[in-house]
Formats: C-alpha cells, sequence, structure tokens
C-alpha cells in the first residue's frame, strides 16, 4: 500500500526526484515507473478468476447473450430499422402527440401528462448522438486493440472479437435505452444520463434504492476511471508510439512532451461541452472512419487472393490454435473477447451517457440506434484491421502469441532471446525486420507493406482516433464526476485538469502498463452496470413495444 501511494504521489508531482531515482532515468521512465504498481493494483482486483476465467468476461458475455435471447436477437431483427432511425425516418413521431397508453413516466420522474413534450427535450439528435458514442468506442482499440489481441492470441482471437461484438449489440440496445429513459433534464435544457441514473432511479422503482445508490456511486467512480485510462491514457499512448516512431524521437522525455501537447489541443475541445462535443465529432468521426475503412479495403482488395484463406486461418486458429504462449482455445476466446469489449464497451453502460443526450421521447429509439455501435467498432473495423494485419503476415514475418523462446522473469515480464540479442518485456509484442514492435506499431508495419507514405497517414488516423476518442469520454467522466460531486463551475474544472493529466501520463508511460489499468477500470464498469440491467430490462421491453407500436400507427 505505501508503494500504491507512493506512486499517486509522484504521478501528481512527476518532476519530483526521488532519493532512490538516478539522474540517467528519462521523465518518461519515471511517470511509467511511479504508474506501474497503480496499474497493477487495480488489475489484481478487477479481474479475479473462477476456474481459471476471469468473471467480468464470463458476466460480460453470458449477460449480451441472455439479452440477445431475451429480446428475440435484436442486433438481427432491428439493424434495418436502426439505420432508419439514424437517417431520420421516424422523426415525425416524435413530434406527435404524446402517447398515454402505457401509463409512462418522463425520465425525470413526473408523469407524462403533467410535462411538456419530451420530444423538445435533449441536446442532441439521433445521428449526433451516435456519431459521438462511436467516437468513444472506436479508437485505437480498433488499431492498436486488434493488433494486440492478434499478437496475444493469433488470428483466431478475431473470430471470437466478431462474437463478441455481435452479442454487445444487444447489451448497448437495453443500456442506451434505460440512459435515456431514466435521465435527468434541468431547467436549462441540459441531460444528465447514464448509468448511473438508471440504476439509482430504476432500483428505487423496484424498492432497492439502498442498492440502487451504492451501485451508482460505484459506477461514477469507475466510470471515472474509465475515462482516465481506456478513453484517456490508452488513447494518448498509442497517438505517442506512431507519433515518435514517425519523427524519429529518441528523447526520453518525447512521450511526456506530446502528451502536453495533446492534453493542450482537446482541453481546448472539452470546455464546450455536449454540443461543442457532439458538433465536433459528427465531422470528424465519419471522415476519419471512412477515410481508415477505404485504406484497409485497398490492402484487402489489393491482395485479394488471400482473403479467403485469411479468414480461414481466422475460423480454424479460433477452434485450433498454434500460436506461441496462447494457452489454447480458451486463451484465444478470452483475448478476443477482451479486446472486443474493451474497444466496443458494450456492458460497460458508457455510451448511455452520450445518447440520453438525444432529443426523442421515445427510450427505445435511442437503443436501437446504439446497436449499431458494437456493429460499427468491432464487426467492421476491427475485422478489417485483422485482415490487413494477417494478410500482411503471410510470409510469416512475424510469430502469432509472442516470440519464440520467450521467457518470464521473476518480476512477471517475459524475455527473449533471438540470434543472441536479447529483447526485455516482449509480451504482447512481435519482432518484425529485428525490431520489436506493439500496438499500432504493428499495424502501421502493415500500412507500410502496401501502401507508400502510410507512416503519415497512420499517424493522422491514429491521432484522430485518439482525440475524438479523448474528448468523448471527457464528457462520460464529467457527467460521473457531477453525479458524485454536484455541478458546480470548480467541480467541473478540477475533473477536466486531472483528465488532461492523464493524457500526459497515458503518453509517457508503457503499454503495457497504460492498458493494464485501461482494462481493470472499463471492465470495473461492467459489474455495477449489469446490476441496473438485470432489474431493469423488463422496462426496455415495455418501451421497445411502445416504439414499434408508434411506428406502426404512423404508418396506418
Amino acid at each position: 500500500m505505501k508503494k500504491f501511494l507512493l506512486s499517486i504521489v509522484s504521478l501528481i508531482f512527476p518532476f519530483l526526484t526521488f532519493a532512490q531515482e538516478t539522474t540517467e532515468k528519462g521523465l518518461d521512465q519515471r511517470i511509467d515507473e511511479a504508474f506501474q504498481p497503480i496499474s497493477d493494483f487495480f488489475s489484481n482486483v478487477i479481474f479475479f478468476e473462477i476456474a481459471g476465467t476471469p468473471f467480468v468476461l464470463l458476466l460480460l458475455v453470458g449477460s449480451a447473450a441472455f439479452f440477445t435471447i431475451y429480446f428475440g436477437f435484436p442486433n438481427i431483427r432491428f439493424f434495418g430499422k436502426a439505420i432508419n432511425v439514424v437517417r431520420g425516418k421516424y422523426d415525425e413521431i416524435d413530434h406527435a402527440t404524446v402517447d398515454r397508453a402505457y401509463g409512462d413516466v418522463t425520465p425525470g420522474g413526473d408523469a407524462i401528462e403533467t410535462i411538456r413534450d419530451e420530444s423538445k427535450e435533449g441536446e442532441v439528435s439521433h445521428f449526433q448522438a451516435l456519431a459521438t458514442a462511436v467516437s468513444g468506442t472506436v479508437g485505437n482499440g480498433n488499431i492498436a486493440g486488434v493488433a494486440l489481441a492478434i499478437a496475444l492470441g493469433g488470428p483466431g482471437a478475431t473470430f471470437w472479437m466478431i462474437i463478441c461484438g455481435l452479442l454487445g449489440m444487444s447489451t448497448k440496445f437495453v443500456e442506451c435505452t434505460l440512459g435515456v429513459q431514466y435521465r435527468d433534464v434541468d431547467a436549462e435544457g441540459t441531460v444528465y444520463g447514464g448509468p448511473m441514473y438508471y440504476i439509482s432511479k430504476g432500483l428505487k422503482d423496484r424498492g432497492f434504492a439502498t442498492l440502487g445508490k451504492i451501485a451508482a456511486v460505484f459506477f461514477a467512480i469507475f466510470c471515472i476511471g474509465g475515462s482516465f485510462g481506456g478513453g484517456n491514457a490508452a488513447q494518448s499512448n498509442q497517438a505517442t508510439v506512431v507519433l515518435k516512431e514517425l519523427m524519429g524521437w529518441e528523447s526520453t522525455s518525447a512521450g511526456a512532451i506530446i502528451g502536453l501537447v495533446m492534453a493542450i489541443l482537446v482541453g481546448i475541445i472539452i470546455i464546450g461541452g455536449i454540443k461543442r462535443i457532439a458538433a465536433v465529432t459528427e465531422k470528424v468521426v465519419p471522415f476519419m472512419a471512412v477515410l481508415y475503412v477505404v485504406a484497409c479495403l485497398y490492402i484487402i482488395f489489393s491482395n485479394f487472393s488471400f482473403v479467403d484463406d485469411a479468414f480461414s486461418l481466422i475460423f480454424t486458429e479460433a477452434f485450433n490454435p498454434r500460436a506461441i504462449g496462447v494457452g489454447g482455445v480458451i486463451g484465444v476466446l478470452l483475448v478476443g473477447f477482451q479486446r472486443a469489449a474493451f474497444s466496443n464497451e458494450a456492458g460497460a453502460g458508457s455510451a448511455s451517457i452520450a445518447h440520453s443526450a438525444v432529443k426523442t421521447k421515445y427510450s427505445a429509439s435511442e437503443g436501437l440506434v446504439a446497436l449499431l455501435e458494437p456493429f460499427i467498432d468491432t464487426v467492421v473495423i476491427c475485422t478489417m484491421t485483422a485482415l490487413v494485419i494477417i494478410i500482411f503476415n503471410s510470409g510469416g514475418i512475424f510469430d502469432y502469441g509472442g516470440i519464440a523462446g520467450m521467457i518470464e522473469q521473476a518480476d512477471g515480464t517475459f524475455n527473449a532471446v533471438v540470434d543472441g540479442v536479447t529483447y526485455l518485456d516482449v509480451k504482447g509484442k512481435v519482432l518484425i525486420d529485428g525490431e520489436l514492435r506493439e500496438g499500432a506499431g504493428i499495424t502501421a508495419s502493415a500500412f507500410a507493406e502496401y501502401i507508400p507514405y502510410s507512416g503519415v497517414f497512420l499517424t493522422v488516423a491514429v491521432v484522430l482516433f485518439a482525440v475524438s476518442t479523448m474528448i468523448s469520454w471527457s464528457y462520460y467522466g464529467l457527467q460521473s464526476w457531477k453525479f458524485l460531486f454536484g455541478r458546480g463551475k470548480t467541480a467541473d474544472l478540477v475533473y477536466k485538469l486531472l483528465f488532461l493529466l492523464f493524457i500526459i501520463i497515458g503518453a509517457a508511460a508503457s503499454m503495457n502498463s497504460i492498458w493494464a489499468f485501461s482494462d481493470a477500470m472499463i471492465f470495473a464498469m461492467v459489474f455495477p452496470n449489469m446490476i441496473g440491467l438485470y432489474f431493469l430490462f423488463p422496462v426496455v421491453k415495455k418501451q421497445l413495444r411502445r416504439y414499434l407500436d408508434a411506428i406502426k400507427e404512423a404508418k396506418a
């Protein structure tokens, strides 16, 4: 515990030099060493195992399968309808006479007849809410996270990522419907929503007020941690990797300097709140997503003859993995599920915070919109990234699952000796042309093989993914911060300063420590969120029926 507390102090004051530190250590290394014990602590607590499997993954995937079956495969049945909602086909329903047939209450808890038309509540459109939420999920988890999954689990990890993404569509539908249903709208029209509200309000309605309050507080705490970790530090970490590689910057303080620049850029954007964030993301997200997808498609179609072989590898290696150190089918399955869940965040509840700000009086309408996210994020973009990397490695450029001959050390790290050269801390990394590559660096190597000057292109893509994810997650974390500490300007400023500090920490620290902490914080949100989902999924079924009936009446 003493080491843990000392690490926190040294992170807050990274320029302090402790007596035991040598003058040769750069600022990046000192920040990384201070952060490592914090990362290890949270990772060990959250990923406790049952029968050799992290319980949180069992909870996440089992719940996604339950919601998929209970709602009759909404990820398939309502896919087309979800697209129609986003493109505005059913917008007129939101301006129709308020429906009293279901005896509903508004998100604020008042009888629906007693307040103004709910369609006027909210701050953003369906498309803006989707763009904001997608910008929070489509990030470097799609570039670096997929590369990490393949480096650890081989091509088979891709198959389990796709399965997790398809199941996650149902979970995202449930949590985002609840996000709108139980949101708060203040006198000025500002929306406050997310799991902390539907957990506390929904459980209170069912006679479990105390449990609801406790679970909501824990969710808010974990969401703040998630905003600092997966939604922030992990993003700046990978942006820094590609920026340093592009510029050939070997300074021991390069990460901290890059992080400081990114912190200033993000700070300018997040001051504007959800409307500013939505205005930025609805332009940046489609642009960067299309740009990245086009580049992936170019590589895929340029090597079209190998695509069937790549898919064959994905399927066969999912059930018969040959990757080094993957630990069999269960090992590759866990790698795939973990990276997919980190990427699309279905079950974590974070996206419902953005979706709760939508202008609608039918909560299920936004739930349908939300189910598109895991499909876009995992089934489409993650799969494309995986295909690019697998095609790139068709000639055996690197070993799947780790470097041959790697040996675990006493401190838990892995070293490897190749051709007389010792490589340190190689877990999650691959050896390409004699150099260690990790995360976005693996994807960058694949792009460089097929696209001239792709280093600049991928660097821009990674930075755009990182910045868009960070600004969206700053909103998620701030909403949770407000839930805990009130809605004052001083409280907001404290959160934003801490958020910006973690951009610098993420840029300076190593990938292993940052991603372990990020995984822990994202997955910690699953526990309290699932309490809310299991108590309230009947509400979702009722609201879905209400919305579908409204569509039928509009067509009649």
